[in-house]
């Protein structure tokens, strides 16, 4: 795949970049292992500082980077403003936070004398430089998620961005110069997905982070594996949607319209599976399917677009296939199942019902804005088909009844379960997955945790 910024509106080719050469990736990874040895002795004060400047001044490009957002992989423009804001949130949030987080441990003095200390201190140190291999569809997002604990930490970063994005990840590096982070704290990797590999297997190299594609994150997975490497994955995902007869039904359905198209469908925590109790299935159907009528596709750059394009060709030809199969098998479509006319990477919005297991969309991730509705006869089936997923990224639960709330909590297999909203992230609590959605947790104490070794420190007595 060529490094391209192709605008997936009309799929016109803007920028192509030349990846870069054995002797700059050489040049880059001696930068970020002799950056690390002095950056790791920064205090918390003096990052924090420069991560604060970096949110300013991604304030400061908000309009201008949505716009590149935008070009780049179709992002509505309102949505793409409203990532860098949040992407600003985070880093501060990480700023004001990360000391505390990260602050010594002690244990009780009872297990400090049983073990014939003085003294025991849990601390945290940084790894070293992490590789991260970030996806297009939050391109701002999905990075600070990772570089904004990371660097907090004390670790510096190399970022292996989406070939269909390389304005954005150019803009990354250059965001955090411009913050005052000297050169080899933040640098981005212009490469193909087929030198991830050996810069993986580089010893310089102490861990990864990636967020994408099952076969991805096995591949890193398994090297990271061979080379004994700290990895974090967060892969696809299929989230049910799970209504019950005693939820509030109009605003459930106008909530699942939001999660099922916001990104056009592109997101791995976007609810894809909504799982309706048959007493109230005939009314939320009838809703949602005039919520997603009602949507307004178009350009991307209009403010009042609320689906723009798929981010590439190849993407709408995988979920244009995973429709046709599921119809050839009896599905219902209830709305769209066919792109507009017109030019552009375009896919009207979607409703498939009377789904079976033998339906690839059944198993699989539908990337765009494609629901699939089940009925359940109970809250036991509800599971059931929840349940029924290689998948478990996050999930969404709409009734007023507390027991039932707690069944779900219990019984789903997923890494959130969120009650009468749908699901977001937010810097404050954990994320992740379980199953094929990969394992690790970002955000949070957990995140930031997640690349430090965790050293304990005995004192004699």
């Amino acid at each position: 795949m060529p490094i391209a910024t192709v605008n997936p509106a009309n799929g016109e080719t803007l920028k192509t970049y030349e990846a870069m050469g054995e002797e700059e990736i050489e040049r880059r990874l001696q930068l970020a292992e002799a950056t690390f040895r002095t950056y790791r002795t920064t205090t918390f004060d003096e990052r924090a500082r420069l991560l604060r400047k970096a949110a300013d001044l991604l304030e400061e490009d908000q309009r201008d980077i949505a716009r590149v957002l935008t070009t780049e992989m179709g992002k509505p423009i309102q949505q793409a403003r409203a990532e860098a804001a949040k992407c600003a949130k985070a880093m501060r949030w990480y700023a004001d936070h990360a000391e505390e987080l990260l602050a010594d441990e002690e244990p009780s003095d009872t297990d400090v004398k049983d073990s014939g200390a003085s003294r025991v201190r849990v601390r945290y140190r940084p790894l070293g430089p992490v590789l991260a291999v970030m996806p297009w569809n939050f391109p701002l997002w999905q990075v600070v998620r990772f570089a904004a604990p990371a660097l907090m930490a004390g670790n510096v970063g190399l970022l292996k961005h989406a070939s269909n994005v390389p304005q954005t990840a150019l803009y990354l590096e250059d965001l955090f110069h411009r913050a005052g982070f000297t050169e080899g704290c933040f640098q981005t990797l212009l490469i193909g997905s087929a030198a991830v590999d050996d810069i993986l297997r580089d010893e310089r190299v102490k861990a990864a982070t990636l967020t994408g594609s099952e076969p991805a994150g096995r591949a890193v997975a398994s090297t990271a594996g061979e080379m004994i490497k700290k990895t974090v994955l967060e892969l696809g995902g299929s989230d049910p949607f799970v209504v019950m007869p005693s939820a509030d039904i109009d605003r459930a359905a106008q909530v699942a319209v939001t999660a099922r198209v916001q990104n056009t469908g592109q997101s791995c925590i976007a609810a894809k599976r909504f799982i309706v109790h048959t007493d109230v299935y005939d009314a939320f159907a009838e809703r949602f399917a005039e919520g997603m009528k009602a949507l307004k596709v178009g350009d991307p750059m209009a403010e009042d677009t609320e689906v723009g394009p798929l981010s590439s060709e190849q993407g709408l030809r995988d979920l244009e296939e995973l429709v046709d199969d599921a119809v050839r098998g009896g599905a219902d479509v209830l709305c769209g199942g066919e792109r507009p006319d017109g030019p552009g990477w375009y896919y009207a919005p979607t409703i498939l019902a009377g789904i079976t297991r033998e339906m690839r969309i059944h198993r699989e991730e539908a990337f765009g804005p494609v629901a699939t509705l089940y009925r359940a006869a109970d809250l036991d089936e509800a599971v059931l088909i929840a349940n029924d997923s290689p998948f478990g990224l996050s999930s969404n639960v709409w009734t007023r009844d507390e027991a039932e709330v707690d069944r779900f909590v219990r019984d789903l297999e997923a890494g959130s379960v969120y009650v009468n909203g749908m699901t977001a992230s937010h810097p404050a609590f954990p994320f992740g997955g379980v199953k094929r959605s990969g394992y690790g947790r970002e955000l949070s104490g957990h995140g930031i945790r997640e690349f430090c070794n965790i050293t304990t420190v005995w004192h004699g007595a």
